[in-house]
């Protein structure tokens, strides 16, 4: 991220780039019967994305975590986009596990499937998990659980309100004629949900997205945005200095980074529009080359707690994977981060299935 060096960069810098003998039988007795991890020997390596994001976790979490289990944690910080995907893959295939448990985007979870790359998991060694909300469990086809959720964050409707007194409701006034050339949107068919968000403001709802043939009609829709588009960022502090200053003062953006800069006093507002904001995650999942499955299991069970996702909440910026009622959060706490309005979830097996196509679609279509 290039910005100036503030709160802001906590959420959002690098979260986005964003996962058996006696003894093992001993230690899942123990959890699920007490919804505590017991103790164990030994160390396990886990990574997330890095920066402030992989500092955080250093700081806020892992401490506690050894101190209550005895489990090391050796913290790694993984590469962007899919080039950690591919260390672990070429790893496994050697039997090395450069990192046990890693933090990975939903549709790295897809894409290391078909390699059989993630060690399936044991609910019953995890009981927290009961406290997720069901998007938060991913499976295999066949239903084997492969990832736990790790955090969630929102993106939303954004807008600066010294250009907007009155705030924007719904996804549907990008498409306003009134905002000709003032809109900052992502880049990507892959990151910024659009498809999503145009199919549910316009389509009532994503299933228009099941063919080719639905999607192109919610890519032409989306093409009729051009006009009000004055920028296709990658750059989440471009757009951000931008939409602070009003140069672009309405767009995409990420809810927590949002509020971050109106709590520091710059005239910028984040609106969960009425269709919902998009809800996007990251999961925890185990390399089949690792030999810490036990730790694994104690780990993310840990990572369950309604507490701990209170604490990933104030410290990191990051909506709960829990059930809001679960946790302690305030309104004003829970409001910062997350949403009580259904969300819009990604659909992350078509960006999985047809990805060529899309980026091939999206480049004619819509921001060529």
């Amino acid at each position: 991220m290039k910005r100036r060096p503030s709160s802001l960069t906590i959420a959002s810098a690098g979260r986005r780039r964003f996962l058996m003998a006696s003894a093992a039988m001993t230690l899942a007795g123990a959890v699920g019967m007490s919804g505590r991890p017991a103790r164990a020997a030994g160390t396990l390596k886990v990574g997330t994305y890095g920066g402030y994001f992989k500092d955080s976790f250093d700081k806020h979490i892992y401490p506690d975590f050894t101190r209550e289990t005895g489990i090391e944690i050796e913290s790694i910080a993984e590469p962007t986009g899919e080039a950690w995907l591919v260390q672990l893959n070429a790893a496994a295939r050697a039997g090395q596990a450069p990192a046990d448990v890693s933090m990975m985007s939903q549709v790295a979870m897809l894409k290391g499937q078909a390699s059989e790359l993630w060690a399936p998991l044991d609910l019953a060694r995890i009981p927290n998990h009961t406290y997720l909300l069901p998007q938060y469990v991913h499976r295999y086809p066949d239903r084997r659980v492969d990832g736990i959720g790790a955090v969630a964050w929102y993106i939303t409707l954004v807008s600066n309100t010294d250009v907007y007194p009155e705030a924007p409701t719904s996804w549907g006034d990008l498409w306003n004629p009134d905002n000709q050339d003032r809109l900052g949107l992502l880049a990507l068919v892959s990151n910024s949900f659009l498809l999503e968000i145009t199919a549910t403001t316009f389509f009532g709802g994503t299933d228009v997205l099941g063919t080719e043939d639905g999607i192109l009609r919610v890519m032409a829709k989306l093409a009729e945005l051009k006009p009000n588009v004055k920028l296709w960022y990658r750059d989440e502090g471009q757009f951000q200095q931008a939409l602070q200053s009003g140069e672009i003062p309405m767009g995409q953006y990420y809810h927590d980074v949002a509020g971050l800069a109106a709590a520091e006093g710059f005239p910028v507002r984040s609106t969960m529009p009425t269709e919902g904001g998009v809800n996007d995650s990251g999961c925890w999942a185990l390399s089949r080359a690792s030999d810490k499955v036990d730790e694994a299991h104690v780990f993310m069970d840990y990572m369950c707690r309604p507490e701990v996702q209170a604490t990933l909440s104030r410290k990191v910026g990051t909506a709960p994977t829990v059930r809001r009622e679960a946790t302690d959060l305030s309104d004003a706490e829970f409001d910062a981060v997350s949403s009580s309005i259904p969300p819009i979830i990604p659909l992350y097996e078509m960006y999985n299935e047809r990805d060529e196509w899309l980026n091939q679609q999206w480049t004619e279509l819509v921001t060529g």
